[in-house]
This record gives C-alpha cells, sequence and structure tokens, in this order.
C-alpha cells in the first residue's frame, strides 16, 4: 500500500504542498468545506490522478458523476506519476456548492510539486544498490530473501592506525571505503523545492551506536569523506545539489549482533516542509531501508585450509619442523609466531579462532580472541589484525577459565536435522552440564555465539576433564560419502577391545612408550589387569557416550557417521580426566592430510598398534596419517597437536543470508 498524507485545504487561501513519486495525499475536503455546502466537485490538471472515496467506493475521476455529497467520510484522493517541470505546475479544485446548487459557495485551490525522493540499498543482495519493488523497510532470511546487508567494519586497513576501523570516524584509505556498504539517496524534480524543504537522514538513537556514515558530497577525494552520522549524531541535513540526483553514502557496521542487538538497523530519510517562519518543520515524507549486521562465522575442520598458524617456543622445533612439513603437503602456507610474539604461550588454538564475515559485495577474514589472554594474547591485535583481517574479542569479567579457551569452541560440518537444516554447521562448546556447580564458558562469549544465530550452537559436557576442551574427545575429517564427514570421538572401549585382541594374539608383553626416556613402559597386561585405571576409563566412557547422544540428537547423525579411535585417559573424577598417551582425536585436519598424536602405543610385528588401527580406520575415506611427536612438547603440558595449532580456512561457498535460522 502506497504511503498516505492528509492535506488540509483552505477556501481563503490557495495551498502548496509536495507530492512524493510512489504516494498519494487525502485532502480533507470537509475539513475546508464553508459551512452551508452540501456537494463538492474536484478537477485537476492532467498530470494528477483523481480518485473519490464515497461510502468506502472509491471512483476515478472524471467519472459521469459530477457533484459529490458531502457526506462524513467522504474524501479525495491523488497521486502523480510524473515529475513536475516546475514548481506547482499541477493543481486541483474543489468547488463547493449549497443547497440551490447553481453558484459554488467556495472554492479551495492546491498547487502540487511532484518530486522523486528515493533512499536505496542492496536490497536484492547482488552486489550493487538498485532500485526495487522490494520492501526496503523489512528484511528477511532465505533464498528468495531480501534485505540490505552490512559488514562490522573491524580491520585495519592503515597499518599505521592505532586501532581497527570500526573505532575510529575518519575514512582512512579507499580499501576502508570498500569493506563499506553503499546508501544511495535519490532526490528528482525542480531544485529549487529542495531550497524550501529540508531533507534529514537519520537513524533511531538505539541504533546510533551500532554504525557509522561517511559522506563525501560530489568529491572522489579522501579527505572530502566526512562522519555524518552514528554515534551521538543521529541526523544529518542533506543539501541536494543542483547538478547531482544522486548522494553516495558509505555505511560501516560497529558491533557485532549480541545480548539486546539483533543485528538490524534503520536508516531514514525524511522531507521536511516548513509552513511559516517561526513554524516548526513538519514531516511528509519519510523513506526508510533496513541492514542487517553480518554475523561472525566458524569454519569447520572439513572446510579447505588457507593458513597454519603455530608457535615456536624453546623445545619444539622438531613439532614446528613436523607441522611445516605437514603443511606443504597439504600445500598451505605456514605462519610461524615467533617467541618475541607468543611470549612462551605456545597453546595457539585457546588463543584465537579464525572465522570470517560476509556480505554481497566484500567477504574478509576475522579472528576472534578469547579471554584467555596469555602468553599470546597481545598476538591477534599486533599480528593478525591488518588490511582486511578483522578482530573481534570479548572479555570474561567474571574471570576467565579454562572453558574460554577456544579449544572449547568448535564448529561441525553443515547438516540437516529432522529436516531442519544448518548449512553452515552448529557451534559445539563444552561446558559443566549435566553437573553442577562446574565450571563453564564465559557468558560473554556464550552469547555473542548465539546471538550470530547461523551455527546454533550445542552444549556439550567437558568439565570431566582437567583442561576441559571439546577437542579433547572431538573431531571431525572429509569423508567422500554419507554426509561428507565422519566425527571422531575418542573411544576407551576401543581402547581396552583393541589390547584385549593383541594380549590375546600373544603380544600381552609389548610395551607403551618405546623410544621416550624416562618414561614408565607399562606392557599391554598391565594396562589390562589395572582395575583403577580401567574403572576410571569406564567413567570416562560414560561421559563420552553422553556426549555421543548428544550429538547423534543436535547434528541427526548415525552410528555409520561415527568413527570411534581408541584412546585411554588418566587422572580421577575430582581433578579431571587427562590423556594415558598422545590423545589421536587432538588432531591437525589439512584436507584430506592429518597430523596426528604420534600416541606410542605396543608395538605389534615392528608396528604401533594404535597407530596401525587409526590408519585402517581413516585410510578408506581417502586420508594420509602423519603421526607427529609431540610427547615432551606438548603431551605432558596437557594437550597436543590441534592445541598447539590453528588453521585459518576458506569460507563456505553457501552464503549465510539463504539460511533460515
Amino acid at each position: 500500500m502506497a504511503q498516505q498524507r492528509r492535506v488540509q485545504l483552505s477556501t481563503l487561501r490557495p495551498t502548496s504542498t509536495v507530492c512524493v513519486l510512489g504516494t498519494e495525499l487525502s485532502l480533507d475536503v470537509c475539513g475546508s468545506a464553508p459551512k452551508d455546502a452540501v456537494a463538492f466537485h474536484v478537477q485537476g490538471t492532467p498530470g494528477v490522478k483523481l480518485y473519490v472515496v464515497h461510502e468506502t467506493q472509491s471512483v476515478k475521476l472524471p467519472s459521469s458523476v459530477s457533484r459529490w455529497p458531502l457526506a462524513a467520510g467522504a474524501e479525495v484522493l491523488l497521486a502523480m506519476d510524473a515529475l513536475s517541470k516546475d514548481v506547482g505546475d499541477e493543481k486541483v479544485r474543489i468547488s463547493y456548492f449549497g443547497e440551490a446548487g447553481g453558484v459554488p459557495v467556495g472554492r479551495a485551490m492546491l498547487y502540487l510539486t511532484c518530486v522523486d525522493i528515493s533512499l536505496d540499498t542492496d536490497t536484492s543482495r547482488s552486489g550493487a544498490v538498485s532500485r526495487t519493488l522490494l520492501d526496503k523497510a523489512t528484511w528477511t532470511w532465505g533464498p528468495d530473501g531480501h534485505g540490505a546487508i552490512l559488514l562490522v567494519n573491524c580491520d585495519r586497513d592503515d597499518p599505521k592506525a592505532e586501532t581497527p576501523d570500526n573505532r575510529d570516524t575518519a575514512v582512512r584509505s579507499y580499501a576502508d571505503l570498500k569493506d563499506m556498504s553503499q546508501m544511495v539517496l535519490r532526490t528528482r524534480g525542480p531544485r529549487t523545492i529542495f531550497a524550501g524543504h529540508r531533507l534529514l537522514l537519520h537513524v533511531d538513537f538505539s541504533d546510533a551506536d551500532k554504525v557509522g556514515v561517511f559522506y563525501g558530497g560530489n568529491s572522489v577525494a579522501l579527505e572530502e569523506y566526512k562522519h555524518v552520522l552514528g554515534g551521538s549524531k543521529l541526523a544529518y541535513a542533506i543539501k541536494p545539489s543542483r547538478h547531482q540526483e544522486e548522494s553516495v553514502f558509505y555505511v560501516e557496521g560497529l558491533a557485532f549482533p549480541d545480548v539486546g542487538f539483533s543485528g538490524l538497523v534503520a536508516f531514514h530519510v525524511t522531507l521536511l516542509e516548513s509552513p511559516e517562519k517561526g513554524l516548526l518543520e513538519t514531516p511528509i515524507f519519510t523513506d526508510t531501508v533496513v541492514f542487517r549486521v553480518a554475523p561472525w562465522i566458524m569454519t569447520p575442520n572439513t572446510a579447505a585450509p588457507l593458513e597454519v598458524f603455530v608457535c615456536s617456543v624453546d623445545n619444539n622445533e622438531d613439532f614446528v619442523a613436523a607441522v611445516g612439513a605437514l603443511a606443504e603437503k597439504a600445500k598451505c602456507p605456514l605462519t610461524v609466531c615467533p617467541l618475541l610474539e607468543n611470549r612462551h604461550d605456545r597453546w595457539i588454538q585457546d588463543e584465537v579462532e579464525f572465522g570470517y564475515v560476509q556480505a554481497p559485495h566484500k567477504t574478509f577474514p576475522v579472528v576472534f580472541d578469547s579471554p584467555r589472554d596469555r602468553g599470546l594474547k597481545d598476538f591477534p591485535v599486533k599480528s593478525i589484525l591488518g588490511p582486511d583481517f578483522g578482530y573481534v574479542a570479548r572479555q570474561a569479567p567474571e574471570g576467565a577459565s579454562s572453558l574460554d579457551s577456544f579449544g572449547n569452541l568448535e564448529v561441525s560440518p553443515p547438516v540437516t536435522v529432522r529436516g531442519k537444516e544448518y548449512p553452515l554447521g552448529r557451534i559445539l562448546i563444552g561446558s559443566s552440564f549435566p553437573r553442577f556447580g562446574g565450571r563453564r564458558m564465559a557468558k560473554a562469549v556464550k552469547d555473542f555465539l548465539i546471538a550470530q544465530q547461523v551455527q546454533a550452537p550445542v552444549e556439550l559436557f567437558s568439565d570431566w576433564l582437567q583442561v576441559g576442551h571439546v577437542d579433547e574427545f572431538l573431531s571431525f575429517v572429509p569423508a567422500p560419502d554419507r554426509k561428507g564427514f565422519r566425527l571422531l570421538l575418542a573411544s576407551p572401549s576401543a581402547c581396552y577391545q583393541l589390547l584385549k585382541e593383541k594380549q590375546e594374539e600373544g603380544f600381552g608383553e609389548a610395551a607403551m612408550f618405546e623410544g621416550l626416556e624416562a618414561v614408565p613402559k607399562p606392557t599391554i597386561n598391565e594396562i589390562l589387569s589395572n582395575e583403577t585405571l580401567r574403572k576410571f576409563n569406564n567413567y570416562v566412557q560414560s561421559c563420552i557416550s553422553w556426549n555421543r547422544d548428544i550429538l547423534k540428537r543436535a547434528l541427526g547423525l548415525a552410528e555409520p557417521d561415527i568413527i570411534d579411535i581408541p584412546q585411554l585417559f588418566q587422572g580421577d573424577v575430582a581433578a579431571g580426566a587427562e590423556a594415558f598417551f598422545p590423545d589421536m582425536v587432538n588432531m591437525l585436519v589439512l584436507g584430506r592430510h592429518l597430523g596426528i598424536p604420534k600416541p606410542f602405543g605396543p608395538l605389534v610385528g615392528g608396528q604401533c598398534c594404535l597407530e596401525e588401527r587409526v590408519r585402517a580406520l581413516l585410510e578408506p575415506l581417502g586420508l594420509t596419517c602423519t603421526f607427529i611427536d609431540d610427547y615432551f612438547s606438548y603431551h605432558v603440558l596437557s594437550g597436543e597437536v590441534h592445541c598447539g595449532t590453528n588453521v585459518r580456512r576458506k569460507p563456505f561457498a553457501f552464503k549465510w543470508w539463504h539460511m533460515v535460522p
């Protein structure tokens, strides 16, 4: 339905007003009628379309009825579909008649100027701004959805700048402008009409701290771009140029969706009419556009790797070399974070999570910095934040626990669950559930993840582990069949089964940890007869089985989608569990190349029986297993290969706005 505005008329003096293309004016014929009038006649110049609404029937003029009774509720509607060449070049005259008819008892004249005012964005999500018949004031999800998209401008295009671009009110480069979304104001019609009216671009108070708007006038020079809207600036008066019909504004997002912010932001352009000097202006037309701020999106293990990160510390040269060799096999660049930047902190998986943001016109990676803040705390800002590489962080004012490290933040590949599609997968985080009073992920981090909407988080139980991260008992690897992946779960029962098999084959005296200095070397027989260890692993298995059931429900998995990786744990219920030998599911996945912690299992026929079993489980999927020795450099410090590495991956081909959360 067209935007409609009521116009008061007068029989004492002519009235002038503006009609915006695509809108209707409702003329108050009764309000201006002389007291003895009982009927009216209306006529207009050719550029005006007139309708009389009488007893709820709408009749287009001219019609066979020339006079209409002045009944309550009678109104005249008008619309115009061509721009005026001059101010007041179209008119409408209403003549009022008394009982006797004959000569009119009064006349009201209305002079009209038709202009076009339109605020447009990339509503159709094509990557370019265009005029559209779609409803610009609403935002809808799905492949047939519409509504513009805004990126949080959280990269740093000027290397000399102190802060990310969303924390300043300057345009520092053309690259900075390219991260923003365009909003185009079109004004057509006689230019003098705009001198007597004001055009305001404005944003709601509740949205003002979430956006910044820049305007360069008719100039392309960077220094001409001024911050005109956002923060404390709620409105900007536009002076339409005499020569230009379009004004291009650049809009940046300042904040990601979060608690209290759905991600939707509205902008309005309003035309104000000033009736007389000293009187307040009145709004006569408003156009509204809505943007949604693009969410931060995680990428799963199964996505193609683009860059591998590892830290160089005092005793891990061989580990760094092994990760480098694997990255080379996978044709993936390696970035080594030096000691000076990591300050003896090797756990790069725990400090950051790599994701991305995307709009139809632009995609760039964004690193999410955890509240953990140990030696690596400055690395994301100093070394990763840069041109087209964004940064976002959340703090834990209540104090960070181990569960706030991002080894405790994973995402599944795309899944369909009971008919509901999750084309970007589902986030997996560990918690103390079903135990009360345990550790939990910081509220700020969890709230942020939920608010992104596109990767609905699933809470798993990880507080049974000493460190407490989900990557200690699960991983995903690509597969050529079924859902395109397998879920790998650490499995004490699969490990006991394997060891029992080897014992029955006569290898009971084969020992663990051969070749490792100063490490006790229990045999298969000793492990199988250790009742305390077995009881503890029964408890661990029940914790993992609980998660298995949650994962099957939440990700729509069946048993053939899951592979049990033999693994034993040690510890006690109070202190929590840690891996008895290097935790093989805590692996680095680079396409079909897997970097798996070397388990140092019992040698059977010169081969580690644990490695052999894992190869037999994974190689039929077309995967290549490389076992990396992380025993002294990571394992004894309560982490493994995945904990000590990180990967920036290729964004999904699927566009997030095509989903329905």
